[in-house]
Formats: C-alpha cells, sequence, structure tokens
C-alpha cells in the first residue's frame, strides 16, 4: 500500500508539476518558521522581559550578543550532521528542537536562563533553519538555482511582515511567556505535517533531475560532485565567497539594528525613519526573483559584485539622508541590499563547491556570517557612544564590501573538480 507521501508525489507527476517547486515551497515555509529566532521578532520582546525580568536593555543585548556568537561556533558541526541526515530529517528535527526552545525561553527566570533560550533560538531557528532550507532547494535545481532561491526567501520576508506584530499582538493578550509557549506550538504544527508529507532530500531519491530536466537534458546537467570543506579551503575562491557573505551580514545588520538612530540623527522625524523599513521589503519583494534570474544568467562574480557594491551604495547613502524624500530612495537601495543577501545566502556554496558536501560547507559559511552579524553594530554604536555621530564610520565600513568586489571580479573562478555552468564562469 503506498504512503500518502507516495500518493501526493505520484499525483503532482500525473499532472506534469516538477516537484523541486513543492521543495521551494516548503523551504519557503522553513524559513518563514525561523521567525522566532530572527532579530525582528525579537524586537518586539525586549521592553516586556526587561520589565518582568528587572534587566536593563543592555544586559539583554549582551546575553542576546553572547548567545549568538555562542550558537555561530556550533553551525559548522551542525552542517555535518546535515550532510549525513539529509534535509528532511534535519528539518524534522530541527521543528521539534525549535519548539522546545521557544517553551525553554518561556519559563526563563533570569539573565542566565535568558541567554541559553537565546542561544537556542538563534542556533535553532536563524542558523540551523535557514541553512536546512537553503540546503533543500540548492540539491533539487542546479540551472535554476538563483530563482528558486529568491522565491524561497519570500518566506523570510514573510516572517517580517508576520512576526513582530503577530508578537506584539500576542504580548499585549497573554503576556511575553504566553507568547513563546504558542509560538513554538505553532512551529509544531506550520512544520512537521508538510515536512512528512511532502520532503524528499534530493531528486535524484525519486528518480528525476535538477530543475526537472528530461534525460537528455540531465546528460549534460552538473552531477552530485563536490569538495570537502577541506579541500574548498585550498581554495581562493572560498576566501573571496566568505569575506563577500560575511561583509554583507556584518553591514546588513548593522543598518537593521541602528537604521533609525542614524535617521533622526540626521534630523528626520522617528516616525519616518520608521517608515523606511515598509519601502525596504516592498523593494526586497519584489527583487529577489529578479536577482535570483541574474545569478541563472550572468557570471556569477558579476552579479555577487553588484550585490557588494548596492551594499556600498547604502551604507553611504544612509549618510547623505536629511529629508523623507532622500530617505524614501535610501529605503529602496537597501532593500535591493536585502534581496542580493537573502538570494545569495544559498547560492554561492552550491554554485562553487558543489553539493556533494554542501552542508559542511554551508555550516562554516553561516558560522562566519553569525559572527560578523554578532560584532557588526560595535563599531557604529561606538561611533555614537563616542564620536556622536557615525558618519565617518558608516563610510569607512563601506571600504570593506568595496574592497571585496574589487577582488572578486577579477579573481573569483570555480575551482578544479567542480562541474558549472560555462556561461556563469
Amino acid at each position: 500500500m503506498k504512503s500518502p507521501r507516495q500518493s501526493i508525489f505520484e499525483l503532482q507527476q500525473r499532472r506534469g508539476w516538477f516537484y523541486g517547486w513543492t521543495m521551494v515551497g516548503m523551504a519557503g515555509l522553513g524559513m518563514f518558521a525561523s521567525g522566532p529566532g530572527q532579530s525582528h521578532t525579537f524586537s518586539v520582546f525586549v521592553g516586556p522581559i526587561g520589565e518582568d525580568l528587572g534587566l536593563s536593555s543592555s544586559a539583554i543585548a549582551i546575553a542576546y550578543g553572547v548567545a549568538s556568537l555562542a550558537a555561530a561556533f556550533l553551525l559548522p558541526r551542525l552542517g555535518r550532521l546535515l550532510d549525513g541526515l539529509g534535509p528532511r530529517r534535519m528539518l524534522l528535527m530541527l521543528a521539534v528542537l525549535l519548539g522546545l526552545a521557544c517553551l525553554f525561553f518561556a519559563a526563563s527566570a533570569g539573565l542566565l536562563m535568558l541567554a541559553v533560550g537565546f542561544a537556542l533560538l538563534r542556533f535553532f531557528g536563524q542558523g540551523a533553519m535557514l541553512m536546512t532550507s537553503a540546503n533543500l532547494v540548492a540539491q533539487w535545481f542546479s540551472r535554476r538555482r538563483g530563482f528558486a532561491m529568491g522565491l524561497t526567501a519570500l518566506g523570510f520576508a514573510a516572517s517580517m511582515a508576520v512576526h513582530p506584530p503577530l508578537g506584539q499582538y500576542l504580548i499585549d493578550s497573554l503576556g511575553w511567556r504566553w507568547a513563546w509557549v504558542l509560538l513554538g506550538l505553532s512551529t509544531w504544527l506550520l512544520l512537521l505535517p508538510p515536512v512528512l508529507l511532502l520532503v524528499y532530500d534530493k531528486p535524484e531519491d525519486r528518480g528525476l533531475s535538477p530543475d526537472g530536466d528530461t534525460p537528455a537534458e540531465a546528460a549534460d546537467a552538473a552531477p552530485i560532485d563536490g569538495l570537502t570543506l577541506r579541500e574548498a579551503m585550498r581554495t581562493s575562491a572560498f576566501y573571496l565567497v566568505v569575506a563577500g557573505w560575511c561583509s554583507i551580514s556584518m553591514l546588513v545588520t548593522s543598518l537593521h539594528f541602528y537604521q533609525v538612530s542614524i535617521l533622526t540623527a540626521q534630523g528626520l522625524d522617528a516616525a519616518v525613519a520608521a517608515r523606511v523599513f515598509p519601502i525596504s521589503a516592498v523593494v526586497m519583494v519584489l527583487a529577489m526573483p529578479l536577482v535570483g534570474r541574474l545569478f541563472d544568467r550572468i557570471r556569477t562574480r558579476f552579479v555577487f559584485a553588484a550585490g557588494l557594491l548596492t551594499l556600498v551604495a547604502a551604507l553611504v547613502g544612509v549618510t547623505l539622508v536629511r529629508e523623507p524624500v532622500a530617505a524614501a530612495a535610501y529605503a529602496a537601495v537597501f532593500g535591493l541590499v536585502n534581496a542580493f543577501s537573502m538570494t545569495m545566502f544559498g547560492y554561492l556554496m552550491p554554485r562553487f563547491f558543489g553539493r556533494r558536501h554542501l552542508g559542511s560547507l554551508q555550516g562554516t559559511g553561516q558560522m562566519v556570517a553569525v559572527v560578523g552579524a554578532s560584532l557588526g553594530p560595535l563599531p557604529v554604536g561606538l561611533a555614537f557612544d563616542l564620536l556622536g555621530d557615525p558618519t565617518g564610520v558608516l563610510r569607512l565600513l563601506a571600504l570593506y564590501p568595496l574592497a571585496c568586489a574589487l577582488l572578486v571580479l577579477p579573481l573569483l573562478r570555480t575551482p578544479a573538480g567542480v562541474t558549472h555552468p560555462k556561461h556563469l564562469e
């Protein structure tokens, strides 16, 4: 007797539907479900938690930063586990653990327990869930991987739109502890049934090829090859990819964290500064599929460098904002930066190092990115505290992605031993 999962798969196949697009939907759902571990969700809980536990905002911020760093260093080990278990079993495990982490966080009784809760949520949500979701899409797509990643990242954009107001509503209605209980229960309900019924690790498990290619097309497609982490670390491509991705993670986080403070310090009303976020979100949603198509059709190093240069424009541009029209223009550029960021998140590692050992590669890359995100706001915060004006520091920080772009353009090439589409090289 056929299982429900097999019956669903066969039904979609009979209708001519490439099952990889179902995996894109599942990966997008995983990115959405990572919300309890993301900064945009925590933002509405800082005040209520501090008031209830008698903790200052700085104490909570320090606990959050230290916990994020601690969680980051576990990601390479988790990446190796992902290679062994596959995305399906990993998603099931992470759904259970992320729900339990929400329940643990709800029971926090002091700073130490709060910090442990932060670490669990950041590790299972912001780190592992995003990494596994991206891994699933990378396994099912090759030629159209960029477009598929762009669609998948819409799940993260949906989380940014839904989780903060949902968290605030639950706090107002039930209190912050019950809010986390319901976030944990909703994680189980949202992820466990569809993952059990729908997810397969890779197309080869069902006799298919990446992108839904026919047997003739599949003969020319990239096989399941790739470098180990140790082999990748012997190539210059690995350090160019990691350095560029770290600059994006570090400085996008800095702008998210201090955007309102920067704009109000330059004369904008706080309400106007807050309205920048929806503009960025709309541009991000509209641009992600387009950025994905660029990755599929244009040489990768050109698109990667364009994303880095767009970040340079955002870092310099935010320092020039003095009126609402300029703020809207900056918001559009920053939305485009986020579109590049979320699309390349799952694209670059399989593109340059293959899919055979993708989990361990993603784990190390994600570790560097999370460390960068944890440390990124520090120089801007110090500039506020010591200088009263972050303009010079922001422009100085823009030199980092600029240097990465200038190195990527002439030097980034696919390492030997990795099959790649010739038109992307």
